[in-house]
Formats: structure tokens, C-alpha cells, sequence
């Protein structure tokens, strides 16, 4: 199964600064790529739990003992540690988003170069697809997901249009969609305001905001003292859940003071923001758009 190369790779694992018998999480495996290179830094005694929903991703497992992929949502990370017997870990890698295989397969209605049934689910045993939201959601929760996961302005216009057309026939492409959506894709702006529209859509269907909150709290839980979470984001909504979580150990408000009145957190920021080089977008042009964090557990 052809992946591409992973985002930010060197970057990414540094940050977890491996113990060679230490034990490690990557909660979005993909192709493998930052396994691998976790893996070449352990030792015989250190362990590598993956993750991934996706059933393309599940070809690529690593026949290595000390790798067990675990065919789940990183949502329920802690759950099923458990259930390997792993009750915390030395650090967590989540390179989030879609990955460049999701975006390339056509089918899978992810990419707005191709036409495609409306889909869009990282896993199929999701119930909830593209076609159900742009056919069967009312005015407010389509507004909904367009004001807050695509950050459009013209999201009520947006969910006006869409009711309007499928009164007369069910939107069931992503080309349909297009076409229905059509007046607000001036050429100069099409593909940014499409990107924006399929981000939204995708973000839905996934639930990507509740899962990634659900998982930077696991991962605080699982962590051990001195532990790191290396978090690799591709746009706003997801980057500034992962840097307020890592700055305060909350996603809204203030965190606690203690007795002197300093804020108490849990974690301590490593280094400050990276992103990629002019080279790796070069060769990658999925990395444009990535921010990696990094983060140690006190």
C-alpha cells in the first residue's frame, strides 16, 4: 500500500527523546513511517503500541516483536493499553488530519480533485458518512458545521443552498456538491473555499475535534513523569486545542493557581513551535500546512 513520506519525521520522534527501553505510543500509524523510525531507536527491552482505524493502514503492520498495532480510534487510548497491560508510557507521536494515502485513494471522497460518493469516514464502521450530513441535516446543524469547522462566513447561504437543492434531488457526489455550491467558488478563490467546505464535512463525520480532546486528556493520564506528547496539526481548530492543552492542561479558561499564585500545569512546553522547511514542502507539499508541539509531562 503506497504512503507517502511522513511529515516532520526526524522532528517529531526527536521530541519524544527515546528511552531505548522505554515504551511508545503513535496513535495514528498510516504507512508506518514514524513507527519505523521509533522503532530504530529502541532497544530489544522497548516497546511500540500503534494505532490506526483505517483498515488501508492495517497492511502496513510491522513484523517486529516489539510492535503490537492496535486496529482502534486513538480515542480510546487508554482502554485498550490497558487491555495490552500498559498502564502509562514514555511518550505519545499523533500526526493528525488525513493522511496523504486517504487524500490519493478517490473513493474515499477526502480529496477535491476527484469526483467520489459523498464519504469521507476515516473508518468504515463509521454510520455517519458525507451523504448523510449534506442530505438529511437540518438548516441549523449544516450552519453549524460550516461556521465552526470550516470557519465560513457564508455558512448560512451554504446551508440554504444545499436544502434548496436536494428538495428536488439527493446530492450524492462530491461533484454534485460542487456543482450545487457553485456560485461560491469564484475561480481566484475555488480551491481554498472548497478545502474549507470538505474540512468542515470531514471534521463531522469523524467527530475530530471530541476524539483529539479525548485523546490529549488520555494522554496526560497515561504519560509518565518526563514523558512526552509530540503533536503534529494541520490547520487552526486542531492546533489550538493541542496548544492550549499543552500550555494549561485545559482547552478553555485558566488553570488553578497554587499558594504562591502561579498556575498550576501539567505540562512543560519543549522548545518552541516547528514547522517544515522550504525543502521538505518541496518534496512533501502535505507538510505545508503542518505545526509540530511538543510537550513533557511534569
Amino acid at each position: 500500500m503506497e504512503y507517502h513520506n511522513p511529515v516532520l519525521l526526524k522532528e517529531t520522534v526527536d521530541g519524544l527523546n527515546c528511552n531505548p527501553d522505554g515504551v511508545y505510543v503513535d496513535v495514528t500509524f498510516g504507512g508506518g513511517g514514524h513507527s519505523k523510525e521509533i522503532l530504530s531507536r529502541l532497544g530489544s527491552n522497548g516497546k511500540l503500541v500503534a494505532f490506526d482505524q483505517d483498515e488501508d493502514a492495517w497492511k502496513n503492520a510491522l513484523p517486529d516483536e516489539r510492535f503490537t498495532l492496535i486496529k482502534e480510534n486513538f480515542r480510546y487510548l487508554k482502554r485498550f493499553l490497558r487491555f495490552n497491560g500498559i498502564k502509562q508510557v514514555d511518550g505519545i507521536l499523533a500526526d493528525l488530519g488525513v493522511s496523504s494515502h486517504q487524500f490519493d485513494v478517490p473513493e474515499r471522497g477526502f480529496s477535491t480533485r476527484f469526483d467520489a460518493d459523498l464519504d469521507m469516514r476515516m473508518s468504515k464502521k463509521n454510520d455517519l458518512n458525507a451523504h448523510t450530513i449534506i442530505n438529511e441535516y437540518d438548516d441549523v446543524n449544516l450552519k453549524r458545521v460550516f461556521l465552526d469547522y470550516g470557519e465560513l462566513k457564508i455558512a448560512p447561504a451554504l446551508a440554504r443552498t444545499i436544502i434548496e437543492a436536494r428538495a428536488i434531488k439527493s446530492i450524492d457526489t462530491t461533484e454534485e456538491l460542487k456543482l450545487v455550491l457553485q456560485r461560491f467558488l469564484p475561480e481566484q478563490f475555488k480551491n481554498k473555499i472548497l478545502a474549507q467546505i470538505y474540512q468542515a464535512i470531514r471534521i463531522e463525520v469523524n467527530q475530530e475535534m471530541d476524539v483529539l480532546k479525548e485523546f490529549l486528556v488520555q494522554s496526560l493520564e497515561v504519560l509518565k513523569p518526563e514523558g512526552r506528547l509530540s503533536v503534529i496539526s494541520y490547520h487552526s481548530l486542531e492546533d489550538r486545542l493541542v496548544k492550549r492543552f499543552m500550555k494549561n492542561g485545559m482547552f478553555e479558561g485558566e488553570p488553578e493557581r497554587d499558594f504562591f499564585g502561579n498556575f498550576s500545569v501539567p505540562f512543560k512546553l519543549i522548545g518552541k513551535l516547528i514547522v517544515p522547511t522550504e525543502d521538505e514542502i518541496k518534496i512533501n507539499n502535505r507538510a505545508r500546512s503542518a505545526k509540530l508541539r511538543i510537550a513533557e509531562k511534569k
